[in-house]
């Protein structure tokens, strides 16, 4: 509980500190001639924000001065973005963003995709899916936007079914099928909790984004009992309001981050718990 205590006091100071910065959106600057453009990215800490400092010097030669902002939640950047605190937030995959977009309003587009962070099933108690028991409590979390990316996973590794009719992307609990090992699904746990839970070895099985379990010493690749397939649809995006995504400074930090250097530095540094896009 003090790593989550320790998180949302680093939250509250970011928001205090941000309402002091801009009061609206007029977009992203362009900077006088020959001065660098400021950017303000927000990110989650790992692996986001660590691609983010490896990409400062290379942006850096392109005029751009890449402001990185840190997050712990998956609610305050685009709060922060849609009120003009920060030009561009790091943390969100596609169906995600969408998601945000249709509950509330967002005026967002996609920049333009850099990684994959494959899910993870991990269990204080099991070895493997094939150990779960009948009955057994599978704890995930409330991002509706998480559920169909969770239970394609899970139908993937033969747990369950899916209705062939339903858009996995969409997929929610109560469009299960077929369960034979009569699985209970607890899906009202907050995405940062799902690491603490699985310490304290609650659940049969707990399934955490990787950012999440990466930034707690967790090895996607060592610890979870299954794994989700590298060539996911669930791509973390630069997201902008909209109009911006042809800003130069943008097009400039979604180059570099799909760069060579880059995608090796992810490849080597994640080993594989995170993909660049365009190295799967």
């Amino acid at each position: 509980m003090k790593k989550f205590v320790a998180g949302t006091f680093a939250v509250t100071s970011i928001f205090a500190l941000a309402a002091c910065g801009s009061d609206n959106a007029e977009g992203i600057g362009t900077g006088e001639e020959g001065e660098p453009v400021e950017l303000r990215v927000g990110a989650s800490n790992v692996p986001h924000a660590e691609i983010l400092e490896q990409a400062q010097p290379l942006l850096e030669e392109e005029g751009v001065d890449l402001q990185i902002e840190t997050y712990q939640d998956y609610i305050l950047p685009n709060q922060d973005l849609e009120s003009g605190e920060i030009d561009a937030n790091y943390f969100q995959h596609i169906p995600y963003l969408e998601s945000q977009i249709a509950e509330h309003g967002y005026d967002f587009a996609n920049a333009g995709g850099i990684h994959i962070e494959p899910i993870g099933i991990y269990s204080q108690e099991h070895e493997s899916l094939d150990d779960l028991p009948e009955g057994a409590e599978i704890l995930m979390s409330n991002s509706v936007a998480d559920h169909g990316r969770i239970l394609t996973m899970l139908e993937a590794q033969g747990l369950i079914t899916l209705d062939p009719e339903v858009d996995k992307t969409k997929a929610e609990v109560s469009d299960v099928v077929e369960n034979p090992k009569n699985l209970q699904f607890e899906a009202d746990y907050e995405a940062a909790l799902l690491v603490q839970l699985y310490e304290n070895g609650e659940g049969d099985a707990v399934l955490i984004n990787s950012n999440y379990a990466i930034d707690a010493g967790i090895n996607p690749l060592e610890d979870s009992i299954a794994l989700e397939n590298s060539d996911s649809p669930y791509v973390n995006v630069i997201a902008v309001n909209s109009g911006e995504e042809d800003n130069e400074a943008v097009q400039k930090l979604v180059e570099v981050l799909t760069s060579e250097e880059i995608q090796d530095f992810i490849l080597e540094e994640w080993g594989g718990a995170v993909v660049p896009v365009d190295a799967e």
